[in-house]
């Protein structure tokens, strides 16, 4: 992780220095007094609590900064966690909700815990889950009363009850630990690779219906065209041969429109590409590789979407027949799950399948894709491809509802779900919709997270107070308070176990 983090930190090292600001809200001046770890007896809270405002404040970067580092110093949570866990529910406040589930917010709180758990931070009578700095500060809190200031796996554990969850956040906060320079890079890189996908699969679905209109018009200039050929009567060929031309005007004006089209979709491919190959390395640090959806590697296999846990998510049955309909935002980057050939390809949507492909891998089992929103130009017949290559963007053509990629093994006599490789992506690639994901051993590795976001003494309270935790069984990083070389507030580490090591292998 070290290589890659120095990779990391030396690829986006230019970026640092010219990341923009984004969409956020305005940081309020931080009160004198805040609530102790103690939930709340009542609240304050905006009349419409769970509709987000009509106009979100917006932040700098470096308002973001003062903000963690402000909420994070006041009660003992490192200031990285506090940002991991904002770009992981929120993006920063871009995607504030409410989600499916009724979480809303900067941090996505549920309404039943920010009734117990919300600050009114900003001092103005309110406590406003929709106001980034009541939200960032009441996350801290909720973490200190979970514990987090001398267990922070613990403490994010209590946030969202998932090992997945808390191994994405801690992943992240290591990376953030490299420097705010490091994190808003990072975002800038995110936001670059989301908006280049958004572009691809709006051309190409622009170009899908582009050439549909060249067919259909050639149809139709192919019909008067017979008509004027089988015509006995003069007065009908001439009737027939002016239809015809007709049809031939609109029919050149739609292959000349297929043709800027298919220009525009080639310009978004190679910003897409471009955009790629600068996350490139940056998607090889743990934590990083989630935001960027990049392939997440086991032995000859890849899970075939990109995105993590946090976005992706599958049953184990499909309807009536084998198969996995694998959910997660559309345009998200979907992989050749392991070394094989295309046998069949269509760019242009099946009724039923959409945009898709079979292909044979190398143990010899046949896999379908369907609904795409975009297949790569290069996956035609005969082609080989590599475990993790990008075959296309997550869509919903054909008979789809919502995106996702349907994955059937050919003949369907078994479900995917069930193949041990696919299982063993559980936790790490994608999450379970029926039934409880199950930890992962792998888990981050030992990096000491600043002791500048915790200059600020700790809240002091009863510990018997304390709302108490169940964390869950099984192998998990522990973390200890370190005593800070300045002499100021602890340094949280993160310490591994033999199990915890990850070895990289692609």
């Amino acid at each position: 992780m070290r290589t890659a983090l120095l990779a990391l930190t030396l690829g986006l090292a230019l970026l640092a220095g010219t990341a923009r600001a984004d969409t956020f809200a305005v940081v309020p001046s931080t009160p004198l007094t805040l609530p102790d770890l103690t939930p709340n007896p009542s609240l304050i809270t905006p009349d419409a609590l769970s509709t987000p405002p009509d106009a979100p404040a917006q932040l700098s970067y470096s308002q973001l900064l003062g903000l963690w580092q402000r909420a994070g110093a006041a009660y003992g949570i490192p200031w990285q966690v506090l940002a991991s866990i904002n770009k992981i529910e929120s993006n920063w406040g871009r995607n504030m909700g409410p989600s499916s589930a009724g979480a809303i917010g900067w941090m996505q709180f549920m309404p039943s815990t920010w009734l117990r758990w919300g600050t009114d931070a900003d001092g103005d009578g309110v406590a406003d889950p929709w106001n980034p700095t009541d939200a960032i500060f009441s996350a801290a809190r909720y973490l200190a009363a979970a514990g987090a200031t001398t267990d922070l796996y613990r403490g994010v554990y209590a946030y969202n009850h998932a090992d997945w969850y808390v191994r994405e956040v801690l992943d992240l906060a290591n990376v953030y630990a490299q420097g705010a320079g490091v994190a808003f890079a990072v975002d800038q890189l995110q936001t670059n690779l989301q908006q280049a996908r958004r572009r691809v699969v709006a051309a190409n679905k622009a170009l899908v219906v582009g050439r549909a209109a060249v067919k259909r018009l050639a149809r139709i200039q192919a019909r008067w065209q017979a008509r004027e050929e089988q015509a006995a009567l003069l007065s009908d060929r001439l009737a027939a041969g002016r239809q015809a031309g007709l049809a031939g005007v609109r029919l050149v004006a739609a292959q000349t429109n297929a043709r800027r089209l298919a220009d525009k979709l080639h310009a978004a491919q190679q910003a897409l590409a471009r955009a790629g190959s600068a996350a490139r390395p940056a998607s090889f640090s743990p934590g990083v590789g989630a935001l960027l959806d990049a392939p997440t590697y086991a032995s000859n296999y890849v899970f075939p979407v990109g995105g993590g846990p946090g976005l992706v998510s599958v049953a184990h049955t499909h309807h009536d027949y084998p198969a996995a309909d694998i959910a997660a935002p559309a345009g998200s980057p979907v992989y050749a799950l392991a070394d094989s050939v295309v046998l069949q390809a269509w760019h242009q949507p099946d009724p039923r399948c959409g945009i898709g492909m079979t292909i044979q891998s190398s143990d010899g089992k046949v896999w379908t894709y369907c609904h795409l929103a975009y297949e790569e130009p290069g996956v035609v017949p005969g082609v080989r491809l590599t475990a993790g290559q990008s075959v296309g963007l997550v869509g919903q053509t054909g008979d789809a509802t919502g995106p996702h990629l349907h994955l059937q093994l050919q003949p369907p006599t078994e479900y995917p779900q069930s193949e041990a490789w696919f299982e063993g992506f559980a936790g790490r690639a994608f999450r379970w919709q029926d039934a409880a994901t199950p930890m992962v051993s792998d888990a981050v590795e030992s990096s000491t997270i600043p002791a500048q976001a915790l200059a600020a003494p700790q809240l002091q309270t009863d510990s018997s107070q304390l709302i108490s935790f169940t964390p869950p069984q099984g192998p998990r990083p522990q973390v200890r308070a370190l005593a800070s070389l300045s002499g100021g507030a602890p340094v949280f580490a993160i310490a591994p176990t033999p199990e915890n090591v990850v070895a990289f292998t692609r």
